[in-house]
């Protein structure tokens, strides 16, 4: 019931904003607004029914260093996107044709910052959070990804392919992030800074979700291999390879620290289980 309770708080405010983000999504007042509040209202549902069904300190959204965190999930996610966007503009797949709209940049910001909280706080904070209690690390990081994957399915211009490289450079490596730090806010400014950018910057499209307006008018066409195709530059080999280095790096690093949670033998849970009696 603890989790029940946690999944339908965050999910449900979550929602809520998201509905009111996408609404607004090209409103440059209305969308930084709405997506600011969105933000502010999941972080205080998530701290308050995790920290009252699990009676514990809600380390993981800690406000001491959540600004350094973000900011150096912002640069990472920053300097990743514009890799990708290189190595297939080496390719002559991608292409500007001049400036695009500051005030759709502006819009994207709000969007993008609702998704990247409420996605964390769900996927990370919450499902690879819990699964990894029992399931250890690693099979905790390969179950989520898959379901972050397969969430993407959903989206407008969605494909297997592109499912299945958001569940590895996406859904391991932000997990591997979360793994690395224990805390949320690294991968919540790692995964706003690569969907802004993508967006918000080079003007391409996001997980299948249609076109976007930012503050470069571009166009790409090539190889589904290097360009993503439909899907966008996520369903690139380029994106693909990126999050699996960052992914392994984390997950070194994670090892290093001693934060990397064993799987629980069912003996041992058994065990553990007649002794708290």
């Amino acid at each position: 019931m603890k989790l029940v309770w946690q999944v339908l708080a965050v999910v449900l405010v979550g929602a809520i904003g998201g509905q009111g983000t996408t609404a607004v999504r090209d409103d440059p007042w209305l969308s930084p607004l709405l997506g600011g509040l969105t933000v502010v209202l999941c972080v205080l549902v998530y701290r308050w029914v995790v920290g009252r069904t699990e009676r514990r300190q809600v380390t993981e959204l800690a406000p001491r260093g959540a600004s350094a965190a973000l900011l150096r999930g912002a640069v990472v996610g920053t300097v990743m996107f514009a890799g990708v966007i290189a190595l297939i503009a080496l390719h002559g797949d991608y292409r500007i044709n001049g400036f695009g709209s500051l005030s759709g940049a502006i819009a994207l910001v709000g969007f993008m910052a609702g998704a990247a909280v409420t996605e964390e706080l769900m996927f990370r904070g919450l499902l690879f959070r819990l699964a990894e209690r029992g399931l250890g690390t690693y099979l905790a990081l390969a179950l989520s990804g898959v379901a972050f994957g397969a969430a993407h399915l959903l989206n407008k211009d969605a494909t297997l392919v592109g499912a299945l490289a958001i569940a590895i450079e996406a859904g391991g490596m932000l997990a591997a992030g979360y793994a690395a730090t224990r805390s949320l806010w690294l991968p919540i400014g790692l995964h706003f800074a690569w969907n802004f950018a993508e967006s918000g910057i080079f003007g391409t499209e996001v997980s299948g979700n249609g076109d976007t307006h930012g503050l470069l008018d571009a166009s790409m066409s090539g190889a589904t291999l290097v360009t993503g195709g439909e899907f966008g530059p996520e369903a690139s080999v380029y994106a693909v390879l990126f999050g699996a280095v960052l992914m392994a790096f984390f997950l070194r690093l994670a090892h290093r620290r001693g934060r990397i949670v064993p799987r629980r033998r069912a003996g041992r849970t058994v065990a553990l289980a007649a002794l708290a009696r």
